[in-house]
């Protein structure tokens, strides 16, 4: 009989996978793995990725010039690796408290499917990966890329001790709105800093939402998260959170000095964010997680307007 795919062991294991693709077609035992990466959850690494090309975009508008493709690919394999191995680490320190939440005590290490010293050879093999495009960049960027290890590292302890854990998140998803600009212009500007704020807002945003999820377990595991301290006011709050997004956002470009295609890009992301929070009002753990997960396509509607609009730069130079 031939072994249990990727698509159904994920699904019995772990009910917010989304096993599709390559990963359905991988043996069974390579399951663990993938669930440590989160690679059968691709809305992380979309949302840590979708600051990184906004900033390279939002670059080459500042500098006026064409798109630069072989960045945003070394950005995609570092994003992919690094959530990967921000994931592993995550769980290897949360590995007691995720065995007493019901929608985590199925992932590798709480049951016991992977070992803590398999998983960390695993972390070390996806840092090796983020290494290799770090040390592909320019000397500025290598700096800045590893000034972004403090919160990644400091991140998973945060809901043990504060109600802000999204805001450490924020802080370390957001990184490449910095790094994606050092590694194009070599240094540092207002526009990126600005971009480094939005990205941050957006994330407290919808991670709140995704921790509406979890809101029972974490009363009960004794940890904390904004969903949490903003109770029933959680539609404000992120909504109050979406609003500084699109406004910090909207001064990165201005800054930048962005045209018409690129607010085109913010104005759509901008609805999704509107039609997010009207949907949030009375949201059940499958309406939220479901909206978490509209944010990994979501933030590419920035990406695209900025990409159109140094494409457009080259196409009437």
């Amino acid at each position: 009989m031939a072994a249990p795919t990727l698509d159904a062991a994920a699904r019995a294991e772990l009910p917010d996978a989304q096993a599709h693709g390559l990963w359905r077609r991988l043996p069974s035992n390579w399951t663990p793995f993938v669930q440590l990466a989160r690679l059968d959850r691709p809305a992380g690494w979309q949302l840590l990725l979708a600051p990184s090309l906004s900033s390279i975009c939002l670059a080459d508008v500042y500098q006026l010039q064409t798109p630069s493709y072989w960045l945003l690919v070394l950005f995609l394999i570092g994003a992919v690796a690094m959530r990967g191995a921000g994931s592993t680490f995550n769980d290897l320190v949360d590995r007691k408290i995720d065995g007493q939440v019901e929608r985590t005590r199925g992932r590798p290490l709480p049951s016991g499917r992977v070992s803590p010293f398999g998983a960390t050879l695993f972390l070390v093999a996806q840092l090796l990966t983020g290494l290799f495009v770090l040390l592909s960049l320019n000397r500025f960027a290598i700096l800045v890329g590893l000034f972004s290890l403090i919160p990644v590292t400091i991140y998973p302890f945060m809901k043990r001790f504060t109600s802000w854990p999204q805001a450490m998140l924020g802080l370390a998803f957001s990184w490449g709105a910095l790094a994606g600009w050092a590694a194009q212009t070599g240094g540092l500007a207002a526009p990126a800093f600005w971009l480094y704020a939005s990205s941050i807002a957006w994330t407290i945003g919808y991670d709140t939402i995704y921790a509406v999820q979890d809101r029972k377990d974490d009363v009960a595991a004794g940890v904390r998260s904004t969903a949490l301290l903003f109770g029933e006011h959680i539609q404000l709050a992120v909504g109050l959170f979406y609003l500084v997004t699109v406004i910090c956002a909207e001064i990165a470009l201005v800054l930048a000095g962005a045209g018409l295609v690129a607010h085109l890009g913010l104005l759509a992301f901008a609805v999704h964010l509107v039609w997010q929070i009207r949907k949030l009002e009375g949201a059940d753990e499958a309406r939220a997680l479901k909206l978490f997960r509209s944010n990994g396509l979501a933030g590419f509607l920035l990406s695209a307007g900025l990409f159109g609009e140094s494409l457009l730069f080259y196409l009437v130079r």
